[in-house]
């Protein structure tokens, strides 16, 4: 039976998948209109409702059009709906990805910036790249780990990449004078209604050189999971700020709101927290969508 169930949802995916992509191709293809700009946030809310994942929120994210680097943790591949379910954004990404079958084509239809860390000069690039997309107003997402972690600590975070913030205060033609770092926290603190502790969050991380089909397996297997995602406090980014300092405080940032999600202590929920209980034919996989941001 559970085969069967998760057959139908991964039928329920492409089948949302197939009615999506045109309209969200014609829109990218012909001047990046409002359809490509949501078309990828209701994908990934189909998607997490349709396998039982609860999302929640906290913090004060960017306004909608506010252009802002946001430097987040990385647990698992679940990171991207997650945060991809919140509104329009964009992420940057190893350059492999782009070679996946379907992730590959997913992550180029979100206009996800890719780069080959193997090249160093690659950096430079990219940084440019995303500094362009900043000027214009885009929200772009670094997980500034550069890789995933175990959902139990976070590891430092590189600060390289921050650079994409002072390119798009001299991008040509930019009228910003600064620019917002968005500090982002990642959590899972539930499976099933119940909360993970330190042996159980591991299962849900993505990491090291697990292999992907029996990490989705696992998690098909386990039941519904929340999400907990916790925008920090945001630091500005001028033309004179020194890089590794200011990422170093998104760091410490991140690193709280994850030791607070680890020791049980609650966070106190800001003003703006949204959630949204399940509704519709899917509702008894325990999922819940999120409002538009």
């Amino acid at each position: 039976m559970s085969a069967l169930l998760t057959a139908l949802r991964l039928a329920l995916c492409a089948l949302a998948f197939a009615v999506l992509i045109g309209p969200h191709w014609l829109s990218l293809r012909f001047g990046r209109g409002r359809v490509a700009a949501h078309a990828p946030a209701l994908f990934h809310r189909i998607v997490l409702r349709i396998f039982g994942v609860r999302v929640t929120q906290s913090g004060t994210p960017p306004a909608l059009g506010e252009p802002a680097l946001v430097l987040a943790n990385h647990v698992s591949w679940l990171d991207i709906a997650a945060l991809g379910s919140l509104r329009p954004l964009s992420f940057v990404a190893k350059s492999e990805i782009a070679g996946w079958p379907l992730i590959g084509t997913l992550a180029r239809l979100q206009r996800t910036v890719f780069i080959d860390r193997a090249r160093r000069a690659a950096t430079a690039h990219v940084n440019a790249t995303v500094g362009t997309r900043l000027a214009a107003g885009d929200l772009i997402v670094l997980f500034a780990e550069g890789t995933t972690g175990d959902g139990n600590r976070i590891l430092p975070f590189r600060s390289s990449l921050v650079g994409a913030a002072r390119a798009a205060i001299q991008a040509e033609g930019a009228r910003l004078d600064r620019i917002r770092l968005q500090p982002l926290a990642i959590t899972y603190p539930r499976r099933n209604g119940l909360p993970l502790d330190r042996n159980e969050r591991p299962e849900v991380a993505w990491y090291g050189d697990m292999e992907l089909a029996p990490h989705l397996a696992l998690f098909v297997r386990r039941g519904p999971i929340d999400v907990h995602v916790v925008w920090g406090a945001p630091i500005t980014f001028e033309a004179g700020t020194d890089r590794k300092v200011v990422t170093a405080l998104a760091e410490a940032q991140v690193r709280a709101a994850m030791r607070r999600a680890v020791t049980g202590r609650p966070e106190p929920l800001a003003p703006c927290e949204e959630r949204r209980e399940p509704a519709g034919p899917t509702a008894d996989l325990g999922a819940a969508g999120l409002p538009a941001v």
